[in-house]
């Protein structure tokens, strides 16, 4: 495998932690009144998360799953966390879609309603996301 795939992991975590922050400095200008700052956080959310899903893809095309080295209490944890991740980041997607469509038309009354569910589970998937890299890469590697 080529080194600039072993690396993809890390950036991956990068990108998701990224979105994290760029995700609540969003709410936090939205709350403030701050539009502007506000749409530029949630654009840039959605980049950082699209690049995510690309490098994502491109790793476990080329390297496949990534086995869990953890044992004890550590595997019901993280397999809790992965699964929860993995069926969230499905739903979120078209969330997220269809929060930026309304937004985009202007629509802001059904832009808030969808968006008070889409931004906790665009949290916890970028959370849980850096959590699953941190146990996965760091604390349990496969050795």
């Amino acid at each position: 495998m080529s080194n600039y795939l072993l690396f993809l992991p890390h950036l991956n975590a990068l990108l998701n932690g990224t979105s994290t922050v760029l995700l609540l400095s969003g709410y936090a200008f939205i709350r403030q009144g701050r539009v502007r700052a506000h749409r530029a956080c949630q654009i840039s959310a959605v980049a950082t998360s699209t690049l995510f899903l690309a490098s994502y893809l491109t790793y476990h095309y080329s390297h496949g799953s990534t086995r869990f080295a953890g044992q004890g209490i550590a595997r019901p944890f993280y397999f809790t966390i992965l699964v929860t991740h993995t069926i969230l980041a499905i739903a979120v997607v078209p969330l997220v879609l269809v929060t930026l469509v309304r937004a985009a038309k202007g629509d802001f009354g059904r832009h808030r309603r969808i968006a008070r569910w889409t931004l906790p589970i665009w949290l916890y998937v970028s959370v849980t996301g850096v959590v699953v890299y941190l146990m996965l890469y760091q604390i349990y590697p496969v050795r």
